[in-house]
């Protein structure tokens, strides 16, 4: 390899790294028919004049595994909160006992199954598309280093490198999209 050239791979598997986490995070927030806390993650509710994220109104618990409560700790923002699950497009009909927030979480028809299939997909894709970015600018450094005057060798050498980096990311997602899709389809 070049003397001259390095290859900054720690920033290009950071970088991967914040691909698959993004993934990970997007996917959480996908239904699957059982409960869980993280599905109420991106629900934002008007606490106090601004957006807040709902753990930080009330304790979000899963007691059972189709049951998820919200304990809102101030009695005031029990309709808030109860309203920004509503309009949250969870699909969720919260019920109200006092300052408890309790969300069923229905049994998921076939039909909304292959739906959130195709939604795990498109998260899936979209994470590939971002290593592929990624492995893009990792093959421009090299480019320039090879214009620069690395050598052919090296520049293979480099190339290669990038390549299998890539390779390995993309089997991830894909992996993880496998195992998120079955969970899906459990029923």
């Amino acid at each position: 390899m070049s003397d001259d050239f390095i290859l900054d791979t720690d920033d290009l598997k950071r970088r991967m790294d914040g691909a698959i986490a993004n993934l990970r995070t997007e996917f959480a927030s996908l239904r699957t028919g059982r409960a869980s806390a993280s599905m109420l993650e991106p629900v934002m509710v008007d606490a106090y004049g601004s957006m807040t994220p709902i753990n930080q109104v009330g304790t979000v618990n899963v007691p059972e595994p189709r049951m998820v409560t919200v304990n809102v700790w101030d009695k005031g923002l029990v309709g808030k909160v109860e309203k920004a699950i509503r309009e949250s497009g969870l699909g969720i009909n919260p019920q109200l006992n006092g300052t408890i927030i309790m969300l069923p979480i229905p049994e998921l028809n076939e039909e909304r199954r292959r739906e959130l299939t195709k939604v795990a997909g498109s998260y899936a894709e979209n994470a590939r598309v971002s290593i592929r970015n990624v492995r893009r600018d990792g093959m421009d450094q090299i480019k320039k280093a090879k214009n620069d005057g690395m050598s052919e060798d090296d520049q293979k050498l480099w190339e290669g490198e990038v390549q299998d980096l890539t390779n390995d990311y993309i089997k991830r997602v894909d992996s993880q999209l496998e195992t998120k899709q079955e969970e899906i389809m459990q029923v």
